[in-house]
């Protein structure tokens, strides 16, 4: 009756839906969406206003800006709540599973990373998603994503040069090398 935040992972859509919590609808058929469950956490969620998922090792987690209740961590599936955790879309048996006061009111929350695997600083796979049909990320190519030929971290000026609009921008004072995002 309130939705105010929505989250779409896999085949289950988390809506922030203020007084009510945390309402998860069953979206597997578009067409025909069902109710799943509405989650409070015995009333502790009371002003949810947005809503992210993410995933932290193998389990999904919902975080979820609980208005003057600051934020708030729901974990959906954990081995010893959902036996059958693993899988493509495994049924969310959510739990509370942390808090934390904000100053003001928790409004809206940013996004997370959206590749669904990576890799750790050994570079060992870190399971996040577990996407079907893709491969990880090694460390040389998350290295490559912020780190420039020479080894120093990419950084990004909001400068215009304006007698060269076509021109790439200048990065740490040199021009990235052909075929380098800038």
């Amino acid at each position: 009756a309130d939705a105010r935040g929505l989250f779409v992972a896999r085949t289950y859509a988390y809506v922030a839906a203020g007084a009510q919590g945390l309402v998860i609808v069953d979206v597997t058929n578009p067409e025909q969406m069902a109710l799943y469950t509405v989650f409070n956490a015995g009333g502790e969620l009371k002003d949810s206003t947005d809503v992210v998922v993410g995933h932290t090792n193998a389990s999904p987690f919902a975080y979820v800006a609980d208005g003057a209740g600051g934020l708030k961590v729901v974990q959906i599936t954990a081995p010893d709540t959902q036996p059958n955790f693993y899988g493509f879309a495994p049924e969310p048996k959510p739990q509370l599973v942390a808090r934390y006061p904000t100053r003001d009111r928790a409004l809206s929350l940013s996004r997370g990373l959206e590749r669904d695997r990576a890799v750790d600083e050994t570079g060992n796979q870190v399971a996040v998603f577990g996407r079907l049909g893709s491969g990880p990320l090694t460390w040389a190519d998350m290295k490559r994503m912020y780190l420039n030929d020479q080894g120093q971290p990419w950084y990004v000026h909001d400068e215009l040069n304006a007698q060269a609009p076509a021109q790439p921008a200048v990065v740490q004072g040199q021009r990235p090398s052909q075929g380098q995002r800038h």
